[in-house]
């Protein structure tokens, strides 16, 4: 850079003394010079200065430029090192607050993590696992049971309160499924909840709200929904192979290649012949009384 700019100087003092008779000689004197040939001279000189003194100006404001857009990449690059860091504190005090045996605590660490979540897209696929994990671990089922030895009426608030942040997480794309095979969620609220692609396998929703729920491509085999209130929900393309859905209310609720072979809706509320018939039926389908299995389209 400093022979770069050595060259560029000695150049530039050569254009200026040997300039204008290079530009134009045809027209000037190198002896015995007059008053026109000064003129010219000075003339050329002076543009010669003029375009030096521009050069260097744009030179300026591109270095210039260059050190600011610098600066501010640093100071990114500083700000997103110091914003990553508050993150992972934020999150490491969540995770004890959720380890805590205090309600209020882990109510705390429950919305934290869903503030990380907003916060931090990158973050968003571990604090799903992290509250489905939460949720299994306080909800389980021994297998093959449909219930608890003590059963509760509705989930814990702490459970409801990771339940519901699951379901209003927001929108990114996700590669897994959301697990929660084998977990006693009866009574839970998950009005509007998006749930689509859950595991919910053998759990037991009995008399829980899904109203408006969506639960588009969901595994729900053997799942017991018996009282569910279903009115609005979407189970487009949902698996309920051996579902039991006695007792449930399921007005407009959608059921678009559904799987419902060995399900049990013989008892369904609030539903229309159409309506299940959108459905995947087969044999071993229970329906309410009245209702003619016919082929579904795709078969």
């Amino acid at each position: 850079m400093l022979a770069l700019s050595a060259v560029l100087f000695v150049g530039y003092s050569l254009l200026l003394w040997r300039g204008p008779w290079w530009l134009d000689g045809g027209h000037l004197r190198t002896k015995n010079l007059q008053p026109a040939d000064g003129v010219v001279i000075t003339g050329v000189r002076t543009a010669l200065v003029a375009l030096g003194a521009g050069a260097l100006a744009v030179g300026g404001l591109y270095y210039t430029d260059r050190t600011l857009r610098h600066t501010r990449e640093r100071d990114r690059e500083q700000a997103e090192l110091l914003r990553e860091s508050q993150v992972t504190d934020r999150y490491v005090e969540a995770i004890k607050l959720l380890a805590s045996d205090r309600t209020v605590e882990r109510l705390g660490g429950i919305y934290s993590l869903e503030r990380i979540m907003r916060d931090s897209p990158k973050d968003h696929l571990t604090v799903v696992e992290v509250l489905a994990a939460f949720i299994r671990e306080h909800t389980l089922l021994p297998d093959g049971a449909a219930q608890p030895d003590n059963p509760l009426p509705r989930p814990t608030e702490y459970v409801q309160a990771a339940l519901t942040v699951l379901g209003r997480r927001p929108v990114l794309e996700e590669p897994f499924r959301i697990d929660l095979r084998l977990t006693y969620l009866r009574g839970a609220d998950l009005k509007g909840a998006r749930l689509d692609r859950v595991r919910l396998a053998a759990a037991n929703v009995e008399r829980a709200d899904l109203t408006e729920a969506h639960l588009e491509e969901a595994w729900l085999q053997e799942i017991r929904l018996n009282g569910a209130w279903l009115d609005r929900a979407s189970l487009d393309d949902a698996k309920l192979r051996g579902a039991d859905l006695r007792g449930a209310s399921v007005d407009a609720t959608r059921f678009n290649g559904v799987q419902l072979s060995e399900a049990d809706l013989s008892t369904v509320r609030k539903y229309t012949a159409q309506q299940l018939r959108q459905a995947v039926l087969d044999d071993s389908t229970k329906l309410p009384s009245g209702i003619a299995r016919e082929p579904h389209a795709g078969e």
